[in-house]
Parts: C-alpha cells; structure tokens; sequence
C-alpha cells in the first residue's frame, strides 16, 4: 500500500466517528419530543438519508482504495478517483441535511442539489476506477497469452 493510501484512509477511519456521532444525534431527536423533529416526516426521512449515505459512502471509500494501487490508470486518473469517492460522502449527505434546515420545510430547499453533484461526482470517481481494474485485467490476460504462445 503506498503512503498515499495509508494516509488517505488513516483519515476517512479517524472522519467515520462523525457519522456515528451524527447517529447519536438522530437519536436524541427522537427522543427528545420538544425538538420538532418529530413533526416533520420530509426532515426525518432526508435526515435519515444523509446520515446513511454518509457511513455507506466512507465505508465504499475505505473500501475502494486498496484497488486504487491494481488500477492500470495514470497518476492523475488515479488522484480523481481517489478524492472523488469520498467527495460523494461530503455532498450527498450535505445536500440531504441543508435541504430540510428549517424544522417547519414542506420541501427541500436548494440545497438538495448537492446530492444531485455528490452523485455524479461518485459515478465518475467508481466509472473512473472500474474502467482501470478492467483495463488491468485485460492487459494481464494478453501479457499471459504472449508469454504462453512463447513457450509453445
């Protein structure tokens, strides 16, 4: 594992205690019957949304980079899907919570288009990284056959 990647998930392990922080928080809401929380199903289920992107999300991170050091991609390539997964974490979950700020919100505000970003940006960032395992693969299988055919 390179030093990039050691560091990179070093610091998604050290970040995933916010989300279980932002659990906690969902919790207290639930329970606390004064905090508004309750009234409002739009805010419950984009709250809800937001803090389960988030842990789903650093986890795929986490995930991820190991096959970032296979992926027959250029250094460049390489740093986009790198930062573009885990950008996924920060705008979808964003987009969910700042769309429903206000206790009293009928319907998201502007905000939700952060989702909308995060989503693009997560489906470039893992298209990005699939098309350089694919690639890897593909050019192992032809270095293979040449070295076969040679023995031949």
């Amino acid at each position: 594992m390179t030093d990039e990647t050691r560091r990179t998930a070093g610091w998604f392990l050290i970040i995933l205690p916010t989300v279980v922080y932002g659990g906690v928080s969902l919790l207290s809401f639930l329970i606390d019957t004064e905090s508004g929380y309750l009234e409002n199903t739009l805010r419950q289920d984009l709250w809800r949304a937001g803090h389960a992107h988030a842990g789903v999300l650093l986890l795929l991170t986490l995930s991820v980079l190991p096959y970032l050091e296979r992926a027959a991609l250029s250094k460049k390539w390489k740093q986009f899907a790198r930062f573009s997964i885990p950008s996924a974490a920060i705008f979808l979950p964003l987009g969910f919570f700042f769309s429903v700020l206000k206790p009293d919100a009928t319907e998201p505000n502007g905000w939700i288009y952060l989702a909308y970003i995060g989503a693009v940006i997560l489906t470039a960032g893992l298209l990005t990284l699939g098309v350089g395992l694919v690639r890897k693969g593909r050019t192992h299988i032809k270095q293979q056959n040449t070295i076969d055919q040679r023995e031949l």
